[in-house]
């Protein structure tokens, strides 16, 4: 009797996990450039991502799994709302981690978030540190 409670609680323990434990032990960070790089234009960013989430083109429904968003010299969005699709944030929904831009001469700063099947951002939010670089004239 005691092996069948085992077994049962081992097949449900993935339905306790909770969505801020899985998101404490996701990062999502630039491979390139590093902050502070200084850079030409065009700019190569490569986005990673390391611990449960994974990437996935928008639309595909699945936990702890969503698409990158790369925001350009703004501030975060409201993040109870689906991410803007503008020049200041790039939606990547075919599961892209890479892009390459062509940026104005001087400093940038850069932010990636995960966003989910709808462009909404996870709760809690999948959220990289900013980084700054310039891109000389």
């Amino acid at each position: 009797m005691q092996i069948k409670l085992s077994v049962i609680l081992l097949l449900l323990a993935p339905v306790f996990v909770s969505a801020s434990s899985v998101a404490d032990k996701t990062s999502l960070y630039f491979v390139s450039p590093r902050n502070g790089t200084v850079v030409d234009n065009p700019v190569t960013v490569v986005f990673g991502l390391s611990g449960p989430y994974v990437i996935v083109p928008a639309g595909v429904v699945q936990e702890f799994a969503g698409h990158h968003h790369l925001l350009i010299d703004t501030e975060l969005p409201d993040l109870a709302l689906p991410i803007p699709n503008n020049e200041n944030h790039r939606h990547f929904g075919g599961g892209q981690t890479e892009v390459v831009l062509e940026l104005s001469p001087g400093e940038h700063r850069l932010q990636l978030l995960l966003g989910d099947f709808a462009h909404i951002p996870h709760k809690p939010p999948v959220i990289s540190e900013p980084i700054k670089i310039t891109v000389r004239e």
